[in-house]
């Protein structure tokens, strides 16, 4: 396995409800790099880094969310590695 690189986008109640930070600690779980914001939107845009099953089960966990959050969509595509160092709220 290697390193993968996706960008991920979220829909549905997805800001005001803690998915930033619910994000942030799922991330550190898997050991996944990279980053998340909120857009205008009102969906939450994602990109982590990090070995194939790991982001695997990463992205098990944000189709659930925290309680207060609805999921109702979720965008995935592949990108080439980055080389994150670590993973953080951006604002």
């Amino acid at each position: 396995m290697g390193i993968k690189r996706y960008h991920i986008r979220v829909d549905g109640i997805v800001q005001g409800v803690g998915f930033r930070y619910f994000t942030l600690r799922v991330a550190r779980m898997f050991s996944i790099k990279g980053w998340v914001r909120n857009m205008p939107d009102e969906s939450v845009e994602i990109e982590a880094e990090g070995e194939e099953e790991n982001l695997k089960l990463f992205l098990e966990k944000i189709k659930e969310g925290p309680p207060a959050a609805r999921v109702e969509k979720i965008w995935v595509s592949e990108l080439p590695p980055y080389g994150y160092q670590i993973f953080e709220i951006r604002f």
